[in-house]
């Protein structure tokens, strides 16, 4: 009867978890009195098993990786080293060494030593290398260890969210509590709750007996075989072996290849691929060559769609008869095989060839190629793998110059990187070799075909109804916005909603790298920078836009995004009578946003003092709001707050909404509520003075709709503490008129 592996893994360094594997591999020897070959894998560590065991293997793991020989009881003995019935083969010394293993080949290996050790333990590292993963895929269980630390707890969620986007079943996930200790208040619950699944065993905090151990170069099984840790790792074992956990999971279906590079995987047609080379892909090779051949495939127009569609017709046609001169019957085994390659095919002439089915999903927001073999896309905020390959680097590299030639961009080996859209919008950026070390690569952001509204945003749980009302009132009475966040977090989207907020009577500037915003006025100027030509020169940044939209009579000026010098002309248009403009920032909160500015200003090379700039910002901007990507994936506005001015060297900060996290479900998905705080922003009072009837009712945490009662002060205590306000403002004036429904706040009385 075959045997079963079961891989050690850690989220970091310093969880113990190479000690864990090498008293399991003891305690299965010992305890359960069977043969048990132990195989270090962490190619991070090399050698550190060799210190805890004590054993030197008669040789590594990279050279039985070299062996040609054929994996038996006889041809194994020349590998291994035994102590205690524990067969041990280790990392080589030289990390050099072992970063050279040959992977797939290991594969082969393990697939043998079931047949022999009943129980094979790997430690597998702390990273999901190539090696790491091929241990994984033919392990029957991965335990995970975890400490009772935040951190450790936070990498140990990102790497289990890896493996279940890698498709190993959850039931083979099994987490190990290492250093356990009675009154932490990380306990094993909060542990569960925080994984989304139950802890399976854990093993107490044991500083002394584990300390004595690695001095002695020994497993703690054979030190202190009475010792808190290792009666931990004996119970782990015997759970394992009463639930009859091994026999349970073999029965589980496993990916092939959970990390892209599939030992007997299978394309689109079912034919097996190896080494990236497939009957299938060779067809398609072969006949892409000939239709290049036969067709001049950039004669016709690209902006014509009829044009389009009658090449596409033609290629269609002559793809169909190059198909009928070869012998495709080893390949092509039905209809849909037929049809299928005949569409691969034209998507690669005449398209982004795999890309094409990922662009049409309006499920994908976003996808990541990495090299010929690597498509990765973003799919309800998850990544996740795709199965569709490139044929070669030569294919990625047409689809890019595909990309960027409409639209007068250029790449090549003195630029090897640009910025571009798509005709759809989509922003595309892409770097090739040399720079790209693993071949071309292309990021797709993708925008979504119906224009996103406040609406939508409240209904994704963005923001809720009284945000929307406040934001369009910030909008609509001319408050200059900074959208902070990080990559991916939704920032042109939220300026693109800001902007739908925006009175049609007014004219509206736009200047990008790559234009992506999309508003809804028809009175509005795009302006797009461009890269230098092959001489060098001509080149339009972004501070260039923002110097002549001052000079084209603007009542909106708005910046894609503010990542160097423009930053200060931006500023100053902001604080000389261009009210009401906004831009975008990458920060991860308020307080750093402010930091960041005053950063940016710098870049522009003027000698302005640090108080200047503070002074600067606090009168040109208005409103903060922070745009986070929250770790389930989704999207929210996590404070708004606002400018109130200098206070000495400090920046007055008050937030007036914020969401706050309180719990995270078994699905993985964070539960909390936006808040307001109860602080009502000063240019609030100033519109109400100016006839306005604005609804207090939105700054309270009541139901969008209800009523407030009559009289609410505006000093009133903010509903819970603000993180970013530096001193808190009291406010002045007393309550408004009762509320108004939301969707119109601005009406004069």
């Amino acid at each position: 009867m075959a045997g079963h592996i079961i891989s050690i893994i850690g989220g970091k360094g310093g969880l113990g978890k190479s000690q864990v594997a090498a008293n399991l591999a003891f305690a299965y020897a010992i305890e359960g009195k069977v043969k048990t070959l132990l195989l270090d894998f962490d190619q991070k560590a090399s050698g550190d098993q060799d210190f805890i065991t004590g054993m030197k293997g008669k040789k590594n793991i990279k050279e039985l990786a070299e062996f040609k020989g054929a994996i038996d009881p006889n041809s194994i003995q020349q590998f291994v080293s035994m102590n205690q019935n524990v067969y041990y083969i280790g990392m080589p010394s030289d990390p050099t060494a072992s970063n050279g293993i040959e992977v797939e080949a290991l594969g082969r290996t393990l697939k043998a030593v079931t047949n022999i050790y009943p129980v094979t333990i790997i430690d597998a590292g702390n990273e999901l290398t190539p090696l790491a993963i091929k241990a994984l895929e033919y392990s029957t269980l991965i335990l995970v260890v975890v400490t009772p630390d935040i951190l450790a707890l936070n990498q140990t969620k990102r790497m289990y969210s890896d493996l279940v986007t890698m498709m190993f079943p959850k039931d083979m996930i099994q987490f190990i509590v290492n250093q356990a200790q009675q009154g932490h208040p990380v306990t094993n619950d909060v542990i569960a709750k925080t994984l989304g699944k139950s802890v399976f065993s854990a093993i107490a905090k044991d500083d002394q007996n584990c300390t004595l151990a690695l001095n002695q170069k020994k497993p703690v099984m054979l030190v202190a075989r009475g010792s808190p840790f290792a009666k931990g790792i004996i119970d782990t074992v015997r759970r394992l072996n009463e639930k009859n956990v091994l026999k349970t999971l073999e029965k589980l279906t496993k990916p092939t290849d959970a990390g892209g590079k599939k030992e007997e995987a299978k394309d689109a047609s079912g034919v097996p691929i190896k080494g990236g080379k497939t009957p299938w892909t060779e067809l398609k090779s072969r006949i892409h060559k000939a239709l290049v051949e036969e067709m001049d495939l950039k004669k016709t127009d690209e902006n014509d769609p009829k044009a389009q569609i009658i090449l596409k017709e033609q290629t269609k046609k002559v793809v169909v008869d190059l198909l009928g001169k070869e012998d495709t019957k080893a390949v092509l085994n039905s209809r849909e095989d037929m049809n299928q390659i005949v569409k691969e095919i034209i998507d690669e002439a005449l398209g982004l060839g795999p890309l094409e089915d990922l662009l049409r999903d309006k499920t994908v927001s976003e996808i990541m190629v990495v090299g010929p073999y690597k498509i990765y896309y973003e799919q309800s905020g998850k990544l996740k793998l795709s199965d569709v390959t490139f044929t070669n680097d030569r294919q990625v590299l047409n689809v890019i110059e595909r990309i960027v030639a409409p639209i007068g961009r250029r790449i090549d080996e003195k630029t090897p990187y640009v910025d571009a859209r798509l005709r759809d919008g989509s922003r595309v950026h892409a770097i090739i070799p040399p720079s790209s070390i693993d071949g071309c690569t292309i990021t797709i952001r993708k925008f979504p075909d119906k224009r996103l509204t406040y609406k939508d945003a409240v209904k994704f749980g963005s923001m809720t109804e009284s945000m929307a009302d406040f934001l369009r009132i910030a909008v609509e009475a001319h408050r200059n916005i900074i959208v902070s966040g990080g990559t991916g977090s939704g920032k042109t989207t939220l300026i693109n909603i800001l902007g739908g907020f925006i009175q049609s009577n007014e004219r509206i500037i736009t200047c990008e790298d790559s234009a992506e915003l999309n508003f809804p006025q028809e009175h509005i100027v795009r302006l797009e920078t461009r890269p230098p030509s092959l001489e060098g020169d001509g080149a339009i940044d972004i501070r260039c836009l923002v110097k002549q939209t001052l000079r084209m009579r603007p009542d909106r000026i708005v910046v894609g995004e503010c990542r160097g010098g423009e930053t200060l002309d931006m500023l100053q248009a902001m604080g000389t009578g261009h009210d009401g403009s906004m831009t975008t920032v990458h920060s991860n909160n308020p307080r750093e946003c402010i930091g960041r500015l005053e950063t940016l200003v710098q870049y522009a090379g003027t000698s302005i003092s640090a108080r200047a700039i503070k002074e600067m910002i606090a009168g040109a901007v208005h409103l903060i709001i922070q745009q986070s990507r929250l770790d389930d994936g989704s999207r929210k506005i996590m404070y708004i707050t606002e400018v109130g001015g200098l206070q000495g060297d400090t920046m007055i900060l008050q937030d007036i909404f914020l969401f706050v996290q309180k719990d995270m479900d078994k699905n993985g998905k964070i539960v909390g509520e936006f808040q307001a705080t109860g602080f009502i922003p000063k240019f609030i009072e100033v519109l109400e003075k100016k006839g306005f009837n604005v609804p207090r009712g939105i700054f309270s945490n009541r139901p969008p709709g209800t009523a407030t009662p009559a009289a609410v002060t505006a000093a009133a205590p903010a509903a819970i503490p603000s993180p970013t306000a530096s001193a808190a403002r009291p406010a002045s004036g007393s309550g408004g008129p009762a509320s108004t429904p939301p969707g119109k706040p601005l009406v004069k009385k």
